[in-house]
């Protein structure tokens, strides 16, 4: 059960009312126009579908052009509003341990040949579902998540990535902020459980580990099915003849089977969902590290980052997907079987954060305004993110506004969708600190039958590596050439 589950209505209002209050000190330029676009957003039956279609909502009492000039214009303390979003209520696993989820959201700008700071995000999904690099704006979200099956997150921070930045880089720096605004809100203190940092494949997990070492923290990543560990080190031992010690003792490659090895813990639990689920453990197993890539410009040798590989296996999956095993990898050591249960559920819960993105993505509309400005992007972000905190601190007090053919929902089982859906009778309840609009008249605008003169410059999209040099296609990449040969025999070094 969450923390907001326990409380009570009471407790849940006070607590609603004193974000709404936090938010709109955060507000600096612009404010008014801002947060009744906010509760605009929030009150609005149905998707957002425009972004001007907010303008005629009753709780945004401002015409049109305060909203645009409020995003393009306005001013947001974000560190503030970091730090508020900290300090409310979280949920927290069985144990009481805080367990976030991080992950890459784009917001696509295909045809926005005037934006600029557009990189090539990777979607899957359009057009044929295959996977196509779109260009748009790519944002890192941390989200604190729930236990058991739901819909809720509690979306705590978002980083736009400028093109050619390094993901790992800045979800590190990201997270190692969080955690030191977690730990000064008093959400985390000594003698707790150390926070889960949970990461789907596209993080290194080993590497974010090490540059994350002397935080509480604990790094859970999915990693590919086809990399090769190593053993683990091998106690030294004399050596009359000399020579340096050896630094590992063998390879644990994930696609043989024969060279795994006795386990060190197995775990056998039975779902509804999945039928039948194994993991396996094998303790002390780093990954061979070289001096390229990330690791380019390590100063001294190179660190040894021992971790725990899971395997997890399920009986069956629903129709459609291949059943293959998932490889995790953990960056603690002497596991338990309870450890390990632990681990892959904390893991299967990270898919919530992907209703959280569909759920801001096709209810609150965050990525349907068009806009120019990166910086107004990343203002519209940090409203549907504050929007999205209300309704999830709204949850206590929402009614079950349902349709005839939904069913019933038990107290505080609300989806998302269904708080946004009554939660124009929750603020009707509460103050609003927004002042009310002056009379004014509109701008005279640009003369009838004149022409826009100043053509916006075009952007290019950033194709840059994390290294700040330009990208380049291999020549082997290039049309007409016949793809580099790997060791084995018709396999081309492309895939």
């Amino acid at each position: 059960m969450s923390v907001l589950q326990q409380m009570d209505k009471r407790t849940a209002f006070a607590t609603l009312s004193r974000f709404r209050a936090e938010f709109y000190e955060c507000l600096n330029g612009r404010g008014d126009a801002l947060f009744e676009l906010a509760d605009a957003l929030l009150c609005t039956e149905g998707p957002v579908r425009t972004l001007v279609d907010l303008a005629l909502a009753p709780e945004h009492r401002r015409g049109h052009g305060a909203l645009y000039g409020g995003l393009n214009n306005g001013r947001l303390d974000v560190a503030r509003l970091r730090r508020t979003l900290a300090g409310v209520p979280l949920p927290k696993a069985a144990d009481g341990r805080l367990v976030l989820a991080a992950d890459v959201s784009p917001w696509l700008r295909p045809d926005a040949a005037t934006a600029p700071d557009r990189s090539f995000c990777h979607t899957y999904g359009r057009g044929e579902g295959k996977h196509q690099m779109i260009p748009g704006w790519p944002y890192s979200v941390i989200a604190a998540l729930e236990t058991g099956r739901t819909s809720w997150t509690a979306p705590l921070d978002a980083i736009r990535l400028e093109p050619g930045a390094d993901v790992a880089a800045v979800t590190t720096a990201q997270i190692h902020d969080l955690v030191e605004r977690l730990i000064v809100a008093g959400q985390w203190t000594d003698g707790d459980p150390y926070v889960l940092i949970v990461l789907d494949a596209g993080y290194d997990a080993p590497r974010i580990a090490h540059l994350l070492e002397g935080l509480p923290v604990e790094i859970l990543g999915r990693i590919r099915s086809d990399r090769v560990l190593r053993r683990p080190t091998p106690p030294r031992v004399y050596d009359p003849t000399g020579g340096r010690p050896p630094k590992h003792r063998g390879e644990f490659v994930f696609g043989d089977p024969d060279i795994w090895g006795t386990e060190q813990a197995v775990t056998v639990t039975d779902t509804r969902l999945y039928g039948k689920t194994t993991a396996r453990a094998w303790d002390r197993l780093p990954p061979r590290l070289t001096k390229r890539a990330a690791w380019l410009d390590h100063e001294g040798p190179l660190p040894l980052i021992e971790g725990t590989v899971i395997r997890l296996r399920v009986e069956h999956l629903p129709t459609g997907r291949e059943n293959k095993p998932v490889w995790l990898w953990w960056s603690r050591t002497d596991a338990t079987t309870a450890d390990i249960d632990r681990c892959w559920q904390s893991f299967l819960r990270r898919f919530d954060l992907e209703h959280t993105f569909r759920m801001i993505k096709q209810t609150l509309g965050w990525t349907k305004p068009k806009l120019r400005s990166p910086q107004a992007a990343d203002r519209w972000t940090w409203l549907v993110v504050a929007a999205h905190t209300q309704l999830r601190l709204a949850r206590p007090l929402a009614a079950d506004l349902r349709r005839p053919w939904e069913k019933p929902a038990g107290p505080n089982r609300l989806t998302p969708a269904r708080v946004h859906r009554g939660f124009r009778n929750l603020r009707a309840k509460m103050a609003s600190p927004a002042r009310a609009p002056k009379p004014s008249r509109p701008g005279p605008g640009r003369p009838p039958g004149s022409k826009n003169r100043r053509a916006a410059t075009r952007q290019e999209i950033g194709r840059v590596l994390a290294t700040g040099e330009a990208f380049t296609r291999p020549a082997h990449h290039k049309k007409g050439t016949k793809p580099r040969r790997t060791g084995k025999e018709g396999v081309s070094a492309d895939g």
